[in-house]
C-alpha cells in the first residue's frame, strides 16, 4: 500500500498525471492558466540565472588567469557583478521553488486539503517572490549599466593584453551579450512572477471558498453528475451517478421517464395462391370438348 505523507496519498502519484489529458483539462479552476504562467515565470527567471551564472564563472576564471600570469599583486576587480549575479541565482531558485512547487502539487494532488495557514503561507511566499526578484532585476540593471570590471596591480596596457589573451569576457559589463540577455530575461521573468502571484492568490482564495473545481464541474456535481468517472475530453458527460457495486442507477437519481409505448406490428396475411384465388381456373375433371361439335 502506498504511503500517505502530510495527507498526500502517494498512490495518486502516477505517470498518467503528466499526460496532456490530465495536465490541460478544465476540471479544476484556472488549471491551464496556472500551468502556462507558472512555467513562463520559471523559464525566464532560470534562464536569466543561468546566463548570469555563466558570465560569473567566466569572470572568476579570468581573474585567476590574470593573477597567475600578471605577477605578484595582479588581479581583477569584479566583486560588484559577482555579488549581484550570486543574488540573482538565489532569486531564480526562489521563484522556481515556489511556483515549481505550486505547479507540482496542483498537477498531482489538485483536490488536496490545505489549512488556512498553509494557503496563507503560499500567498505570502509568492508575494515575497515579487520583491525578491524585483531587487535582483534593479541591482543587475544598475550595475551592468554603470559599472565595469578592471585590472589592478598592472598597467592598463598589460591588463588589457591579459584580458585579450584570456578571451573569457570583456571588462565592461554592458558589452557582454550574456550579461545583457540575463538582465532582459530577468525583467520578463519578473512580469510573469507578478502574474503567477496574482493567479496563485486568486486560486487559493477560490479553493478555500468553493473548492478546487471549475464552475461547470461544481454545477455538474450539484446535479449528481459523476464528473470524475464520466469525464470525457474536458467536459462532464450526461451520465448520472451509478452504484459502484451493481452499476445500476439509484432510483432517487432517475428522472420520471415514461415507458416507451409498445407498438404491435400488424399480422401479415399470406396471399392466396394463384390457383385458389383464380375463379376461372381450368377443371381437369370435366370431359374434353370436341372442337367439331362446337
Amino acid at each position: 500500500m502506498a504511503p500517505v505523507i502530510f495527507g498526500l496519498p502517494f498512490s495518486e502519484f502516477t505517470w498518467s498525471k503528466f499526460g496532456n489529458a490530465n495536465m490541460w483539462n478544465n476540471v479544476y479552476h484556472l488549471r491551464r492558466t496556472k500551468f502556462i504562467v507558472y512555467q513562463l515565470a520559471m523559464i525566464f527567471c532560470v534562464v536569466s540565472e543561468s546566463l548570469g551564472t555563466d558570465a560569473l564563472s567566466r569572470f572568476v576564471s579570468q581573474q585567476k588567469y590574470i593573477e597567475s600570469h600578471g605577477g605578484p599583486g595582479a588581479s581583477e576587480y569584479n566583486n560588484d557583478y559577482v555579488g549581484v549575479a550570486s543574488y540573482n541565482i538565489f532569486a531564480g531558485i526562489y521563484v522556481a521553488t515556489i511556483f515549481g512547487g505550486a505547479f507540482f502539487f496542483d498537477l498531482i494532488w489538485p483536490e488536496r486539503h490545505e489549512d488556512h495557514g498553509v494557503r496563507l503561507g503560499w500567498k505570502l511566499s509568492a508575494i515575497a517572490g515579487i520583491f525578491i526578484h524585483l531587487a535582483s532585476c534593479i541591482a543587475m540593471t544598475v550595475i551592468v549599466a554603470t559599472k565595469n570590471a578592471y585590472v589592478t596591480g598592472l598597467s592598463t596596457a598589460d591588463g588589457n593584453r591579459l584580458v585579450m589573451e584570456n578571451g573569457k569576457t570583456p571588462l565592461d559589463y554592458r558589452h557582454s551579450a550574456r550579461i545583457v540577455t540575463s538582465v532582459v530575461f530577468g525583467w520578463i521573468g519578473w512580469i510573469f512572477v507578478i502574474a503567477s502571484t496574482v493567479i496563485l492568490v486568486v486560486g487559493k482564495t477560490h479553493d478555500e471558498k468553493v473548492g478546487p473545481w471549475s464552475t461547470h464541474v461544481r454545477e455538474a456535481k450539484k446535479n449528481n453528475i459523476d464528473v470524475e468517472s464520466n469525464f470525457v475530453s474536458g467536459h462532464a458527460s450526461e451520465k448520472p451517478l451509478t452504484n459502484p457495486l451493481t452499476g445500476e442507477q439509484p432510483e432517487a437519481l432517475h428522472p420520471n421517464r415514461p415507458e416507451a409505448a409498445h407498438v404491435h406490428e400488424p399480422t401479415r396475411v399470406q396471399e392466396a395462391s394463384a390457383e385458389t384465388s383464380n375463379h376461372h381456373s381450368f377443371d381437369s375433371s370435366a370431359p374434353p370438348v370436341n372442337p367439331a361439335h362446337v
